[in-house]
């Protein structure tokens, strides 16, 4: 890197040489939706499915049960 003062946080000494340019850029372009679960949340829904498999499902049922949505 020609001037370090630039951007400290990168260093010479990373060697991207191996990566593989827009590995994910086709998944990323599809849409991304994260939602960070509280500690004590996460350790009951572990994974996507495990959270779309719980009540979530359940809960848009009711919303749109009890909703007028044609405001």
């Amino acid at each position: 890197m020609d001037d370090p003062s630039k951007n400290p946080e990168m260093l010479d000494e990373y060697d991207f040489s191996a990566g593989g340019r827009g590995k994910y850029a086709e998944r990323y372009s599809q849409g991304s939706n994260v939602v960070v679960l509280s500690p004590d949340v996460a350790k009951s829904f572990p994974d996507s499915e495990s959270v779309n498999r719980a009540r979530c499902r359940a809960l848009i049922s009711v919303a749109r049960d009890n909703v007028d949505i044609s405001k």
